[in-house]
């Protein structure tokens, strides 16, 4: 459900793997397009700018079904090897630095020097190691801000890592919640790894809240944040800020927008490899 993220189910750790690429430039049908994978059996999807991956494994792939949801769309199929996906993403995770202000590693990594903040994550296939443009854009602007004694709403929590960073940051209350088991089970345990005290985690399907927040981060989706966006506005409290990403460039118009027809006021807007984060104060 989130932009850019590698979100792995039930795959079978030691099974050859089909691999979809389907070409999509509207994260609206990628969306509809994870909801009906899944349905016929794909249990891994990475989202990327105007691609998404899908994965299934070899001996529950039906090519028939395939082709009634993919209708018109183009989309190229290969087939992966026997691996064991949670080693391979393991081996392959390196360490994230936000200049000197945050440094996200794996328990095996050595501690970083000269950052202000060290994030300790279990890399697992969900969303929010720090690698990802938005997640790095949120981190960077979370630095500008005074958390001290405040309260925090992290919709879409991923690994946890922003809200991690928020109770570092001085955070009181943080509430982090996610819509995926795995991503619940993963922050779960990258909050007991960081040794942090206040953050509550809640698995959940909306934003709705029943309250306020001083400080909101939503690290998700165009069209999550869209569908989500009274329930933010009502969770918002008077003077808050909120961090808004997961967006592509071409989103800033529509966020603006909707920013404004709240009323509220657009403070900044940075990007990075073509996605954006924008801040807002109601």
């Amino acid at each position: 459900m989130k932009t850019g993220h590698f979100l792995f189910t039930e795959l079978d750790n030691m099974s050859s793997t089909i691999q979809i690429d389907i070409q999509v430039t509207d994260e609206a049908v990628s969306e509809t397009l994870i909801a009906l994978l899944s349905e016929i059996g794909f249990d891994g999807f990475e989202e990327l700018p105007n691609l998404l991956k899908a994965f299934i494994a070899e001996v529950d792939f039906n090519n028939e079904l395939l082709i009634e949801v993919l209708g018109s769309h183009v989309y190229t199929k290969s087939t992966i090897e026997k691996q064991n996906w949670n080693q391979l993403w393991e081996s392959n995770f390196e360490p994230v630095q936000v200049a000197d202000f945050v440094g996200i590693r794996a328990s095996f990594h050595p501690p970083f020097e000269g950052v202000a903040h060290e994030i300790i994550i279990t890399p697992k296939m969900s969303f929010g190691t720090g690698h990802h443009a938005t997640t790095y854009l949120v981190m960077e602007a979370m630095r500008a801000l005074d958390f001290k004694e405040k309260s925090v709403y992290d919709f879409g929590s991923g690994t946890g890592i922003l809200a991690i960073l928020a109770e570092k940051l001085g955070a009181e209350k943080i509430l982090a919640v996610d819509n995926d088991d795995w991503c619940i089970e993963n922050s779960i345990e990258n909050i007991v790894i960081n040794q942090c005290q206040r953050i509550t985690i809640e698995k959940v399907s909306t934003a709705e809240s029943n309250m306020q927040y001083e400080l909101i981060l939503a690290n998700i989706n165009k069209h999550i944040i869209i569908e989500n966006i009274t329930y933010l506005e009502q969770a918002l409290a008077k003077g808050g800020t909120i961090l808004l990403s997961g967006l592509l460039v071409e989103d800033q118009s529509d966020i603006l927008k909707l920013g404004q027809d709240l009323g509220w006021k657009h403070q900044l807007t940075t990007q990075r490899n073509g996605w954006i984060m924008l801040q807002f104060m109601s």
